[in-house]
């Protein structure tokens, strides 16, 4: 029952992100999540190693909206610097830790940070990412622990 509940799933995002609904495109779509969920349970099969995901749904809403203000921000920064008559970049790699326990938690917080104009996680690296900044500042290491603080508060405990 569980494998149909996500097999439905996948394909209504696919429909919905797709926004194509002719016969042959929504046979494709049907196939495709198909095989998606085929190859997942193989791949679970062969490495005894299943995804479990523990996020607080509520709080990963909460955080999604604080991201998307975190984002709109940033992305504002990054415009200012790159249409001024003189770009002033202070490109900088630097390491962030991460407090996450979950391989999904510090996905989210790798991808949150590249999500944000003017960052990019560039490796992971036991305890820390490597992250580049477009326009570092010392404050770059508190903003980015608080958003590791938020995505922690995000992940629950196995059950």
């Amino acid at each position: 029952m569980r494998t149909v509940f996500t097999t439905l799933t996948l394909f209504a995002l696919w429909l919905l992100m797709s926004g194509v609904y002719e016969p042959l495109t929504i046979g494709f779509g049907a196939i495709s999540s198909i095989i998606a969920i085929y190859v997942g349970k193989r791949m679970n099969a062969i490495d005894r190693h299943p995804l479990e995901i523990h996020i607080n749904f509520a709080k990963m809403a909460t955080y999604f909206g604080w991201l998307m203000v975190e984002i709109a921000k940033s992305n504002w920064e990054v415009t200012k610097l790159i249409v001024a008559p003189k770009m002033r970049l202070r490109q900088n790699m630097f390491e962030v830790p991460y407090v996450q326990k979950s391989d999904l938690g510090q996905t989210i917080f790798a991808n949150s940070i590249t999500l944000t104009p003017g960052t990019i996680t560039v490796e992971v690296e036991p305890g820390h990412f490597l992250v580049h900044a477009l326009a570092y500042s010392e404050d770059d290491h508190e903003a980015l622990a608080d958003m590791g603080r938020r995505v922690a508060a995000v992940e629950t405990s196995a059950a």
